[in-house]
């Protein structure tokens, strides 16, 4: 049996699936200030009854480092950055304790400039003594040759509580970008691991000692242990899981738009025949573009809990969530205090939900229903308004499935596929106003926490050989080897196979739920006076993301479909 959780800044849903599908659901309140208790209350909802050794896998997916990123609230970061010759590295400044410091490795691995340890000493006793506990060390060729890397982190250790480094980021050349990820690892850490102390203690309360992994933002998985130094891989794992739970309810032959409706948001993404897009380089948060893989997803900042006011006599609903609905005794009107006003949701206190939305439609010049009704409809029109927007900018540009390029290729949706806890409220009111046909996910209100269940463990390695020198490096590790100068092509797809395998089962992947796939492919001669001396050779692969094998879940066929006609 399989327990999936996903742990939102609303609500934490909890399912229990055996090989017939879900067996349990719950959906409780989430306490950021314990999450133990949180996590637990979604356990013992499930769990009742259940012998926890029966448990074999346990994946979370939660939205809490991305709300912190988004909220600003991260702990200071301190950055080592040495690069050599080139572009001045303070164009990709970070924040005030970023220094750039002497060291430099050229573009083969080979050193040009040793690191100076009594300059990254004074830099770390400064970290100290301004109370930074994380701190980001960037090579501009690690990745090539991680060694000064290594070298810096082992002298700034003793002064802080953490270190991470570039090159165990990814084996991409991209400096700004390693740099701007690597920040990010180190921005969420604590975050991340409160989440970590409290999702373990949770688990050990309730006697479940089956692997846990946590969803990464390319709609895969790995290992809760492992998620600790790539803490900013989970950033969108939430909407991930989303898409993930959505996939076997979408039809091969369409273009589908999923709307994950939450309390504060709604993510959307979309999938070609029933394949998520995938953003191929990186995420990008404001100005720091990152390498961290993942599918391609688009936020609003509207829900079912989205903070209604007028301001000139206009309409104006979220991106705040200013608290629970009216209805359930929050300050602030809410799309949800709508539909209780209408009748559509039999919860919460109905006169205090029309209340409020009496008050709104006073200030508009309508009354208490079509006030209502306004609400729904402008929070629909603003949702579909960012699906339209979404589709030309996926338009605008090639497009890359987890699969493939489609080289080309122009999404045209023809299907709103809709989950979340208030998406059977909302499905009604997308369908009468929009041309595509809507349909609800099948277990609606907890098919994020189902698609973390069933997502299978991702991971890409990186191998560059340098038969000249004799050297291969393994990228997201410090794995380097001696080669000879008959070392090919098929030597290092061989060993990279490997490296990957290896990594994936201690990411907690299973041997039958793999599927490679090569992702880069080049080799050239290196030349010196007017001869061949070696080949630089350089392969990258990956385990693509999907469904592990062995569990059923509901399809399109049982998906509850909405029509325009009586809405």
């Amino acid at each position: 049996m399989i327990i999936g959780l996903d742990v939102g800044g609303t609500h934490t849903d909890a399912v229990l699936l055996d090989c017939r599908g879900v067996v349990e659901r719950a959906k409780v309140s989430t306490d950021e200030t314990d999450l133990f208790r949180s996590v637990l209350a979604g356990l013992d909802l499930i769990l009742e009854g259940t012998d926890p050794g029966c448990i074999t896998r346990i994946v979370l997916s939660t939205t809490l480092t991305t709300n912190a990123i988004v909220r600003n609230r991260v702990e200071p970061v301190g950055m080592i950055v040495c690069s050599g010759p080139g572009l001045d590295p303070e164009v990709h400044r970070t924040g005030p304790d970023y220094h750039v410091v002497a060291g430099a490795i050229d573009h083969r691995g080979r050193e040009i400039q040793p690191v100076d340890p009594d300059e990254i000493v004074a830099i770390a006793a400064g970290f100290r003594e301004r109370g930074i506990r994380q701190v980001a060390v960037v090579g501009k060729f690690s990745c090539r040759n991680p060694a000064h890397e290594v070298r810096i982190a082992e002298l700034v250790e003793p002064y802080v509580e953490r270190v991470f480094m570039g090159h165990r980021t990814s084996g991409h050349l991209s400096f700004p970008r390693r740099i701007a990820t690597t920040f990010l690892n180190a921005s969420v850490y604590p975050i991340h691991r409160a989440f970590f102390e409290a999702v373990g203690g949770a688990l050990r309360e309730k006697g479940l000692s089956a692997p846990v992994h946590i969803m990464k933002a390319d709609g895969g998985t790995m290992s809760l242990e492992a998620s600790i130094d790539a803490p900013g891989q989970t950033v969108l794992s939430g909407p991930a899981a989303s898409i993930m739970g959505a996939i076997p309810a979408a039809p091969a032959e369409e273009d589908v738009v999923v709307l994950d409706i939450g309390g504060t948001t709604t993510d959307i993404a979309i999938l070609v025949g029933g394949v998520p897009l995938l953003q191929p380089v990186g995420i990008a948060f404001g100005r720091f573009k990152t390498l961290i893989r993942s599918l391609q997803t688009s936020s609003i900042g509207i829900g079912g809990d989205s903070h209604i006011q007028v301001s000139d006599g206009q309409l104006a609903i979220g991106p705040d969530r200013c608290g629970p609905p009216r209805a359930f005794g929050g300050p602030e009107v809410t799309p949800t205090d709508a539909f209780v006003t209408l009748g559509e949701l039999n919860a919460g206190d109905a006169a205090r939900a029309t209340a409020g939305v009496t008050e709104i439609g006073e200030r508009l010049g309508l009354d208490e229903h079509a006030a209502a009704q306004t609400l729904i409809e402008t929070a629909c029109d603003r949702i579909l308004a960012a699906v339209d927007e979404m589709v030309e900018q996926v338009n605008a540009q090639p497009v890359y499935t987890i699969h493939e390029m489609l080289d080309g290729y122009r999404i045209r949706p023809t299907r709103l596929l809709v989950l979340g806890g208030p998406a059977e409220h909302f499905a009604p009111y997308l369908a009468a106003r929009s041309s595509m046909k809507v349909s609800l996910v099948p277990d609606w209100g907890v098919a994020n926490a189902i698609g973390a269940a069933m997502a299978r463990t991702t991971c890409e390695v990186s191998l560059v050989a340098d038969t000249e020198r004799g050297l291969v490096s393994v990228s997201n590790s410090d794995a380097q080897w001696r080669c000879d100068r008959h070392y090919t092509r098929v030597d290092a797809l061989r060993q990279a196979s490997e490296a990957l395998r290896n990594l994936a089962i201690e990411s907690g992947a299973d041997d039958e739920d793999m599927d490679l796939e090569l992702t880069e492919d080049i080799q050239f001669n290196i030349v010196n006076g007017f001869s061949t001396t070696g080949r630089n050779i350089r392969v990258s692969l990956q385990i693509k993301p999907g469904l592990i094998h062995g569990y059923r879940l509901p399809g399109s066929a049982s998906s509850r479909l909405f029509r325009s006609e009586g809405c």
